[in-house]
């Protein structure tokens, strides 16, 4: 079983930055592809970013892609999004995502881990 947390969302303004991290339990963290989703109520869940589980690749929705970086680090079993240039329809509850196969997927249903979910709000 692996547990999922994620932290470091909020409020901030349109423009601003942001930096979520997700902390994983397990030892074998570095065997997992990682995903970022988001949800806004009443839509879909949507893929956000993705990463492979050495970090050498990345995937990004269209609507993020040179603004938003995903990363990992193995070593304390963390993958980090780091959200620049926030607009406000970045705002929903964004949610990390563990998948037990080492390539990206950007289907929420390939993934078998899933955090409770960090609001971020960003205002106009």
């Amino acid at each position: 079983q692996v547990q999922l947390v994620e932290s470091g969302g909020g409020l901030v303004q349109a423009g601003g930055s942001l930096r979520l991290s997700c902390a994983t339990s397990g030892r074998t963290f570095s065997r997992y592809a990682m995903g970022w989703f988001r949800q806004i109520p009443g839509k879909e869940r949507e893929f956000v970013a993705g990463i492979s589980w050495s970090g050498g690749s990345t995937d990004y929705a269209d609507s993020v892609k040179g603004r938003f970086t995903i990363s990992r680090d193995n070593a304390k079993n963390t993958v980090y999004l780091q959200m620049t240039m926030l607009k406000p329809e970045d705002t929903a509850v964004y949610y990390c995502a563990a998948r037990q196969f080492l390539n990206i997927a950007t289907r929420g249903e390939l993934y078998d881990y899933w955090g409770q979910g960090t609001q971020v709000t960003v205002s106009e």
